[in-house]
C-alpha cells in the first residue's frame, strides 16, 4: 500500500498530450484551447456612440444647433458638421469627423424639426473610440483555459472561426462482477443495478473527455479479457470498476497483465479507495477502479480527472473552499487518508453528512464537496479549518 501522494505522482507523470485537432469555433464550447488567438482588427473599429443622441463639439453647447443629417447604427457619415452644427446619431454608429461628444436624446429640447438646443448641465462622451477595447494584434484568449459561451463571442468578434483545441481523451468505461445488471433491468434478490457505469461515463463527460461505455464483464477471465482488450485498443484511457480487491473473483490485475498493462501500483492508502490499481499499456493508461460506487466517485475525482485535464493541457484545478467543521469528527483506525463527503450550512460551517461507507452512493447528492482527514489524524475538532473540494 503506498501514500496517496506517491500514487497521484505516478499518474500524473504517466500522463502523455492526446494532441490537438481544429474544430468550428461554435462547436468547441468546453474544449481546451490549444492556441492563442488574436485579434484581427482593433475593437471598436471606428470611434462610435455609446447612446442614441446627437453628434456635435462642446465649444457649440451653449448655442442652438441645426441638424445636418441621421447616421444610423452600419451607415457611414456623410456630412461633416461645422460651427453649431450637429449630426443626429444611433448608439453604435460611426462618430463624425470634427464632433468630440454625443449629448443624449433626454437632455435635448427639439426647438424645431431641425433645430436643437442643449438643456443638461454636462456631458460626458458618449464616444467609444477606435481599439480602445483591442488593438488589431492582441491576444484575446490564451491557449489551454476551457472555451466558456463569452470566449465563443470573442472569437466571433475577432473573426477567429476555426479554432485548434485539444483533443478529447477516449476513455472507455468497463463494469466488472456478475451481481450486477444494467439499470433498465429489476435485480434478482442476489443482484443490484450497475451505478458506476453511467456514474463514470458521466464524470468522463463532465472532465471533458469522450466517452465509450463498454457494459459489464461478468466474473469470467476470458470475457474480461476480450473485453479488455478491445477497450485498449480503441482508447487513451481505461476505467475499469469493480473486481480488483482480494476476493476470490477479484481478477481484474491479472487480465490487465494478461493484456500487456505494467501495474504501477495496486493498493493507496486512501479511504475510501484502497484496492485502486493503475497501469500503463503501450496505448493507454488503464485504472482499475473499486466497485463501491462511492469508492469510484472519489477516486475518479481525485486521480483521474486531474489525469484527463493534464492530458488536454488544461489549466482545470479543483475548486477548493476553506470553512470551519461544524461538528467534531473521529475514526478510530488512522492509517489511510481518509475522505469524508459534506454539506456547506447555511451558518458558512462543513457538515459531514450520514455516511455508511463507501457504498452509501445516495449520501452524495446532498454532498457540497469532500473534505480529507490526513494519515495519522484521528480527531477533527469542531471549529477546525477543513478544506472541501468541491464535487
Amino acid at each position: 500500500m503506498i501514500p496517496f501522494e506517491k500514487a497521484f505522482d505516478i499518474v500524473m507523470n504517466s500522463c502523455f498530450r492526446t494532441g490537438s485537432e481544429t474544430v468550428p469555433f461554435e462547436d468547441s464550447l468546453g474544449r481546451v484551447l490549444a492556441e492563442d488567438v488574436k485579434s484581427d482588427l482593433d475593437m471598436p473599429p471606428f470611434d462610435k456612440a455609446t447612446m442614441d443622441g446627437y453628434a456635435c463639439r462642446r465649444s457649440d453647447l451653449e448655442h442652438s444647433l441645426k441638424v445636418i443629417e441621421t447616421i444610423q447604427a452600419g451607415g457611414v457619415p456623410v456630412k461633416t458638421p461645422s460651427v453649431n452644427e450637429c449630426s443626429a446619431i444611433m448608439t453604435g454608429a460611426m462618430i463624425p469627423r470634427g464632433t468630440d461628444c454625443v449629448i443624449p436624446v433626454e437632455d435635448v429640447e427639439m426647438i424645431s424639426p431641425d433645430i436643437i438646443r442643449f438643456k443638461g448641465s454636462f456631458v460626458k462622451e458618449n464616444i467609444a473610440y477606435k481599439g480602445e477595447d483591442i488593438r488589431k494584434g492582441d491576444v484575446v484568449l490564451r491557449a489551454l483555459r476551457e472555451i466558456k459561451p463569452q470566449d465563443i463571442a470573442v472569437m466571433a468578434t475577432v473573426g477567429h472561426v476555426s479554432v485548434l483545441v485539444s483533443k478529447r481523451p477516449k476513455v472507455a468505461v468497463i463494469s466488472s462482477g456478475d451481481e450486477l445488471v444494467e439499470p433498465g433491468y429489476v435485480p434478482d434478490i442476489s443482484q443490484i443495478r450497475n451505478s458506476n457505469g453511467s456514474q463514470l461515463v458521466a464524470q468522463v463527460v463532465r472532465a471533458g473527455a469522450s466517452a465509450a461505455y463498454y457494459g459489464i464483464a461478468g466474473d469470467n477471465v476470458n470475457v474480461t479479457f476480450l473485453i479488455l482488450k478491445k477497450a485498449l485498443s480503441e482508447n487513451d484511457l481505461v476505467l475499469i470498476s469493480g473486481g480488483v480487491s482480494m476476493g476470490k473473483f477479484d481478477f481484474i490485475p491479472s487480465v490487465l497483465e494478461r493484456s500487456g498493462v505494467r501495474i504501477l501500483f495496486s493498493r493507496v492508502a486512501v479511504q475510501p479507495g484502497k484496492p485502486t490499481t493503475f497501469g500503463i499499456h503501450e496505448k493507454a493508461l488503464v485504472f482499475g477502479l473499486p466497485g463501491n460506487p462511492v469508492s469510484s466517485f472519489i477516486i475518479f475525482e481525485l486521480m483521474v480527472r486531474p489525469l484527463i485535464a493534464k492530458m488536454m493541457q488544461s489549466s482545470w484545478q479543483p475548486e477548493i473552499v476553506t470553512l470551519p467543521l461544524g461538528s467534531d469528527y473521529s475514526r478510530r483506525v488512522a492509517e489511510r487518508m481518509a475522505w469524508l463527503p459534506v454539506i456547506i450550512t447555511g451558518e458558512g460551517t462543513a457538515e459531514p453528512v450520514e455516511y455508511h461507507g463507501s457504498g452509501h452512493i445516495s449520501a452524495l447528492p446532498d454532498a457540497d464537496g469532500i473534505i480529507s482527514v490526513p494519515v495519522g489524524k484521528m480527531n477533527v475538532g469542531k471549529g477546525e479549518p477543513v478544506k472541501i473540494r468541491r464535487i
